[in-house]
């Protein structure tokens, strides 16, 4: 099996971070867990998002809005896993 790509293990880790804790990471903490400086980490984000991945970023900011199925600001659609609600839908 060949070894993630790099966009590959950003989405990993934003994924898991977001399931954890139902808030998105920063791109200080993207770079923390892919061990990059914090300007790669910050180039990872926003890489991955050109690539086409159903999310965005907030306007003008390098913070993640809304990364598939979850989305970082309140909506009406509410997500339950093993009885905790602490993320909203897309």
């Amino acid at each position: 099996m060949s070894e993630p790509s790099p966009l590959d293990k950003t989405f990993k880790v934003i994924m898991k971070h977001m399931v954890e804790t139902g808030q998105a990471p920063f791109y200080t903490e993207i770079a923390a867990e892919l061990g990059l400086s914090v300007e790669e980490g910050r180039k990872a984000l926003h890489d991955l998002f050109k690539a086409g991945i159903p999310g965005w970023l907030f306007p003008g900011t390098d913070y993640i809005t809304s990364f598939a199925p979850f989305n970082h600001l309140p909506t009406q659609y509410r997500i339950t896993i093993d009885g905790q609600e602490k993320w909203y839908g897309q």
